[in-house]
């Protein structure tokens, strides 16, 4: 029969026709006697006997234990003795020693690793493998497998990919099955990725830079502006950090109301214990968009005089006709004052190069309809046209 390790075992001897004999029970590996009829012979406190009628008797074992496990023999004292034997085996279910099964391990990135797991119990139990996240596991050969069955797991070269708690499983088909959880570390310096170096923002605007790091163990990270001055919270500046699987970092740094002096390069900084590294990204201005701008150019008709053979006085005739011209606006200061109408040369080259269309074209309409001559007059970045009939 079978019983688990710390239940009770009961032992069954069927005897016809016992008459005045004796039924003993007996360890037969160890040439034990344990109880002769009614009465215990072994000093064990766990053995008992008991019957039905002097037909059946039982050897009760309370509490089995593994050690338990043997031949026992069924013995009466007739001559020729009579006797049957029968089997205990005890079923214990699977226990993971403390040694040699491996402990939380911390190795370098790239060096090779072996997990170890030891088990008893009865029958013997298997071992297998798996990582706690359900991720699969990457064998000695490179092949990729949910799971793996063996007391030793081999890993080579092993990355960053593969850190994290596995599990060895014990199990032997007697509940309950057994892990224990194993934690690999692997430590690497660190690395920065940048999706976007080059940033681009309007004044006024609020922007966010962005790096993505991964360090193990943890690693110090901040920002720096172009003197290698650290960032810090507040109104202006909002650094960010979004810890993810452990070992890998989004840092963010968001610019409020972005001016002048806010252009230039950022820096993300990462720091371990194994080493130290940063990526730039430059904030470049973007223009703002060109707006149009109406000009209204007075054209006013220069006074005539008009005479007749009988001498009459001279009319003097006088007209205004208003000319909106539209231009383009160049992204310089805009002057909002006649007396300041100074441009730069360049501006002023430029404007007199596009004036000098105007007076072409203007010149050939205005006679054409108004029956006059017309002359532009440019003074300050103010255009007059004077027209004389």
């Amino acid at each position: 029969m079978t019983v688990p390790l710390g239940r009770e075992a009961v032992l069954e001897c069927s005897i016809d026709n016992l008459s005045a004999f004796k039924v003993a029970w007996l360890r037969v590996d160890t040439q034990t006697i344990l109880t002769i009829h009614n009465h215990v012979i072994t000093k064990n406190h766990r053995i008992s006997v008991t019957h039905t009628e002097h037909r059946n008797w039982y050897l009760h074992i309370r509490d089995v234990r593994e050690s338990d496990m043997g031949w026992y023999m069924c013995q009466i004292n007739t001559d020729p003795m009579k006797s049957q034997v029968g089997f205990l085996n005890v079923v214990v279910p699977p226990d993971i020693l403390d040694y040699p099964t491996s402990t939380d391990m911390v190795v370098r990135e790239g060096s090779n690793v072996s997990l170890q797991c030891a088990a008893t119990g009865s029958p013997d139990p298997t071992i297998s493998w798996r990582r706690e996240s359900g991720e699969p596991i990457t064998l000695s050969d490179g092949e990729i497998a949910p799971t793996f069955e063996g007391p030793l797991l081999n890993i080579t070269k092993v990355n960053r990919l593969q850190m994290g708690p596995y599990l060895c499983i014990a199990s032997n088909g007697v509940p309950p099955s057994v892990s224990k959880r194993i934690m690999l570390i692997v430590h690497f310096p660190p690395m920065i990725s940048i999706q976007n170096q080059l940033v681009g923002a309007m004044e006024g605007d609020q922007i966010t830079l962005e790096c993505n790091s991964e360090a193990f163990p943890k690693s110090i990270n901040y920002w720096t502006k172009t003197h290698g001055h650290i960032i810090t919270q507040g109104m202006k500046y909002e650094p960010i950090l979004v810890t993810d699987n452990g070992y890998k970092v989004h840092m963010k740094l968001t610019i409020r109301n972005v001016n002048l002096d806010d252009y230039g390069s950022y820096k993300c900084v990462v720091k371990n214990s194994l080493g130290e590294t940063d990526g730039t990204i430059k904030l470049y201005p973007i223009p703002t968009p060109s707006t149009t701008k109406s000009t209204t150019i007075k054209i006013a008709k220069a006074p005539t005089t008009s005479t007749t053979s009988t001498n009459k006085p001279k009319i003097i005739q006088q007209h205004e006709v208003i000319l909106d011209l539209t231009v383009n606006e160049v992204k310089t200061q805009e002057v909002t004052k006649e007396s300041e109408a100074i441009l730069p040369k360049d501006r002023e080259e430029k404007h007199h190069s596009q004036l000098s269309v105007v007076e072409d074209d203007f010149m050939v309409s205005a006679s054409k309809f108004l029956n006059c001559t017309c002359k532009i007059v440019i003074t300050f970045a103010i255009v007059n046209v004077l027209c004389t009939f």
